[in-house]
């Protein structure tokens, strides 16, 4: 029987990417087109389409060898039936993507959402690749999660296990509403959007700090000033870095893990920020539970979301 191969689908706003991936998660070539969302529904199935036959006909395999597809959608998803509930970044609302492809390519299809997909390609030939108990953590303008048990996505009754960015960790007095409408949630600490927050309260509160100097605040200055020795930088990094690693002395606590994978832009800070979520988590997190786990940055980078949506195939 010739090899056979999986293709993963990254659905986004802009650009849809696919890439093919061998049984061991390789990621052997990839192909980006345009979503183009304002053309409606059927114009963005229509691409994935046509991006999932085009890469196959580019590749040095034969469209039989496909054994089907996997794609991962920033949204709600219903997983067993196959349905995307709400993907607004794609205007799809109720769309019963799985039977429509499966339609049109004549293949298995799988779908999950982003985070899930993210996870699930770390854990296959990422950064936990042998493991079969890990947790991801994606941080980004918000914070995602996956949770992967025995090598596969757990995905709770209704599907969405694993939101870790809506553990509630920050104290009633410190805490903010969290987009999801509750309170002192990780991601309003954690995420990018959630560094900016505090850079942007202590500017204009007046801290000395030179942040102050900077017109528009994003993630990677507060880590860069901390690094450079900011006190007031240093202080939010720390406290993103603390509510980080007690959620995960609460998932710990319950889920036991090997690794805890951290991936998203926030993840590029590097030591800064891995060496005090490391410090929070052995201090919170009772001495057997810290025994033999690791707390990694990504590996995949932005492939995580393809080779994780080829993955639902084999490993969902």
């Amino acid at each position: 029987m010739s090899e056979q191969i999986y293709v993963g689908v990254d659905l986004g706003g802009t650009t849809i990417k696919v890439g093919i991936c061998n049984q061991a998660g390789q990621l052997i070539q990839t192909y980006e087109g345009p979503t183009e969302t304002d053309k409606g529904v059927d114009t963005v199935i229509n691409n994935i389409e046509k991006y999932v036959r085009h890469i196959v006909e580019q590749s040095p395999y034969s469209w039989d060898q496909l054994a089907g597809v996997g794609a991962g959608v920033a949204g709600f998803t219903n997983v067993r039936e196959g349905i995307i509930i709400l993907a607004p970044n794609v205007g799809f609302r109720d769309v019963p993507i799985r039977s429509i492809l499966e339609q049109k390519i004549g293949k298995p299809i799988k779908i999950d959402n982003d985070a899930n997909v993210a996870a699930l390609g770390e854990a296959w030939s990422g950064a936990g690749r042998g493991i079969d108990n890990c947790v991801c953590y994606t941080l980004g303008t918000g914070v995602g999660g996956g949770i992967i048990i025995n090598g596969r996505i757990y995905q709770g009754f209704s599907g969405l296990a694993g939101e870790l960015g809506h553990i509630s960790v920050v104290p009633d007095l410190e805490a903010i509403q969290c987009g999801c409408g509750k309170m002192g949630c990780v991601e309003t600490v954690s995420s990018a959007t959630g560094i900016i927050r505090m850079a942007e309260d202590a500017v204009e509160r007046g801290d000395r700090t030179s942040l102050s100097m900077v017109e528009h605040i994003a993630a990677k200055e507060v880590f860069d000033a901390a690094k450079a020795g900011d006190e007031v930088a240093l202080r939010i990094v720390n406290r993103a870095a603390f509510y980080l690693g007690k959620s995960m002395a609460a998932v710990a606590a319950i889920l036991n893990p090997e690794v805890f994978i951290i991936g998203g832009g926030v993840s590029k800070a590097g030591d800064i920020l891995f060496n005090e979520v490391r410090e929070v988590y052995a201090k919170l997190t009772p001495e057997p539970l810290q025994r033999g786990v690791s707390i990694l940055p990504a590996e995949l980078g932005n492939d995580a979301g393809i080779v994780g949506a080829a993955g639902l195939l084999l490993r969902s």
